[in-house]
């Protein structure tokens, strides 16, 4: 369980969270198994956070590249979040970013997953998760990225391009937010995902960041927390969602960093490790990621740079010349700064 300690005095403990992730897999509880719909986001979570933590070979990387192999649905052409799952749009971007990392594209069927890709590209512009036709901004986006690193962005016309692009688009509210799809509530996770599409794409012209930054910065509450929408708790989480949204559009300066971080740091368990939704809840690898993320894009010390449009670390996205235009804030050299 998260810490209830004041967060003022508090660091973050690499090396105990290096632990906490290292051991997931060990603790095979009833909760391990009714969570396997999510476990191959799971390793990419845990995986990123340890890049990130400045220990990406803390897991076993042909271990990891064989369970991701393992999760390869050849009915679908793509990839499910456990061995014998349906193939979905969640889990094959997760594939991919996963050997990324472990350089082993190579060994993933490139074109097949480029096919599987495309065929959920609906006329109206809109993305489904998988055969059966759900629809929703996030896909939109993750076609976007996972085409993005196989190197396929390039592989539609560009008037299903544009058709996507208005679609995105479509989905914006008076308040300069996002929703779910057109005429949907604004909230902080569609908001990154949207912002995040539109960069991909290049037209970050789009977005109204002035009336966006305040909109993200109204997220943050007086314990420093964010919130995902007016009127709700403040959660881990959203230091991802509104902080990457804030860098992709030039705004992160927008939000109190100190308080931010205090929060973050607050949610860590200092027992067992990982990071929790908010302080004195249990933890998970989820918000151990997005917490450290978040850390990072923030310039607390000690912590590799992460890409805010593409949750990767940001020297692989360049590398791969992949990288867009945002902004983090400086990397501190200790935390409290001096004054």
């Amino acid at each position: 369980m998260a810490s209830s300690s004041s967060s003022a005095s508090l660091a973050l403990d690499i090396s105990l969270h290096v632990k906490y992730i290292q051991n997931l897999d060990k603790k095979q509880d009833l909760a391990y198994h009714l969570t396997s719909h999510l476990r191959l986001n799971g390793i990419y979570w845990g995986l990123t956070a340890l890049c990130i933590m400045g220990q990406p070979s803390a897991l076993d990387r042909e271990g990891v590249i064989e369970y991701t192999l393992s999760c390869w649905d050849d009915e679908m052409g793509t990839f499910g979040p456990h061995p014998g799952h349906d193939g979905h749009i969640l889990a094959t971007l997760s594939a991919i970013q996963i050997m990324v990392i472990q350089q082993a594209l190579d060994r993933v069927d490139v074109e097949r997953v480029t096919k599987f890709l495309h065929g959920l590209i609906n006329p109206d512009g809109s993305v489904s998760g998988d055969k059966w036709g759900e629809s929703d901004t996030r896909f939109s986006y993750i076609l976007l990225q996972s085409l993005a690193l196989l190197g396929k962005l390039d592989t539609f016309t560009s008037e299903i391009r544009e058709n996507i692009t208005e679609n995105i688009r479509g989905c914006m509210n008076f308040d300069g937010g996002f929703g779910t799809d057109p005429g949907a509530e604004s909230h902080s996770g569609q908001v990154w995902v949207c912002t995040a599409a539109l960069s991909i794409l290049d037209r970050e012209d789009l977005i109204d960041k002035d009336l966006l930054g305040a909109w993200l910065s109204e997220r943050q509450l007086p314990n420093g927390g964010l919130n995902g929408r007016p009127e709700k708790l403040e959660d881990v989480c959203y230091s991802w969602w509104c902080a990457a949204s804030l860098s992709i559009i030039g705004r992160l300066h927008w939000i109190d960093r100190d308080k931010l971080i205090n929060f973050i740091l607050g949610a860590q368990d200092l027992e067992d490790g990982g990071i929790a939704d908010r302080p004195g809840d249990w933890v998970d690898v989820f918000h151990t990621l997005f917490g450290v993320a978040g850390l990072s894009l923030l310039g607390y010390p000690g912590l590799q740079d992460i890409d805010p449009v593409y949750c990767m670390p940001a020297d692989l996205i360049a590398s791969l010349g992949l990288r867009k235009s945002y902004v983090t804030l400086p990397r501190l050299s200790s935390y409290p700064a001096p004054s």
